[in-house]
């Protein structure tokens, strides 16, 4: 039998983010839950990820990455959310 995927539970490639003594900490993990070096090359799956999704861990820092998503084109193509 065929397992369907609803395609909004497709789980994705996401950053972790938090604010640390003021600043925006980001950190890249793959969708398999393994952390990315610098390259997001996930040793684990043996792939290239592409992180467009940024789970934050209150509201504080959502409120810090959404800003950032309006205003710097570097932004502009992520999501966020509270994880």
């Amino acid at each position: 039998m065929t397992q369907m995927v609803e395609k909004g539970n497709v789980p994705s490639d996401y950053f972790e983010a938090a604010l640390e003594n003021g600043e925006l900490v980001m950190a890249p993990y793959c969708a398999c839950g393994n952390r990315l070096d610098d390259d997001y090359f996930c040793e684990q799956c043996h792939r290239a990820c592409r992180c467009r999704l940024v789970l934050c861990r209150d509201a504080d820092t959502l409120d810090r990455v959404r800003q950032y998503i309006r205003k710097s084109s570097q932004f502009s193509g992520l999501k966020a959310r509270l994880a």
